[in-house]
């Protein structure tokens, strides 16, 4: 038996990682999520990569600006002191090592730390890199949010990627909605099991050698 959280859980779960003080991009999609969630006391800085410093949660119904977008073009809000910048600037930031720490999704995350998220490199799929390579090189910390297992029922996690990759040996810690998994010496490790999950479950389902 398994058991799986939601996506706003998962995103709880991310933002009670981030550090107080910690620059940090949230990827396209659902690590989005996890700017709901950040604590209104704690000070960490949103970065978009389209040109904002100091992003906050989404809009309330009734109260969104169309020119207030982060960079999966989603309606954001921007905090005081919140800074707009050029796009050169804002990817300065990123490959300059500016920041802490990113949320990405995923296709795949590898034992050791190699990420791909953005193509399949299936027929006619559309490849969706944005910054996503700047970001896995750049940030101090990179986190991955993704469901564990794909539509397929295959797992994400995986020995080998066998997808383009975005990022060699990037990857910190992957939070599924199963468990939470960290990047250790070249194999994933079991930092905390969701529900009924156990490490002995979790590695029926990845076909891993999990610790």
């Amino acid at each position: 038996m398994t058991t799986r959280i939601t996506r706003d859980d998962l995103a709880a779960r991310i933002a009670a990682d981030i550090p107080e003080g910690a620059v940090v991009n949230l990827g396209i999609g659902a690590p989005t999520l996890v700017a709901n969630f950040l604590p209104a006391e704690l000070e960490i800085i949103l970065h978009t990569e389209n040109g904002l410093l100091g992003m906050g949660p989404a809009p309330e119904a009734g109260r969104i600006d169309p020119d207030l977008i982060n960079a999966g073009k989603q309606p954001v809000t921007a905090l005081a002191g919140a800074a707009y910048f050029h796009h050169a600037d804002s990817f300065a930031m990123m490959r300059g090592g500016h920041l802490d720490v990113c949320v990405l999704g995923a296709f795949q995350v590898a034992q050791n730390g190699d990420l791909a998220n953005w193509s399949t490199g299936a027929p006619g799929a559309i490849p969706a890199v944005g910054g996503a390579m700047d970001l896995a090189i750049g940030a101090k910390q990179v986190f991955v949010m993704t469901d564990l297992l794909a539509k397929d029922g295959s797992s994400k996690l995986v020995d080998e990627c066998t997808y383009p990759l975005t990022g060699v040996g990037c990857v910190t810690r992957v939070y599924t909605d199963h468990a939470v998994f960290d990047v250790v010496d070249g194999r994933f490790v079991v930092r905390e099991a969701f529900g009924a999950n156990t490490v002995a479950a979790l590695s029926s389902l990845t076909g891993l050698d999990l610790s």
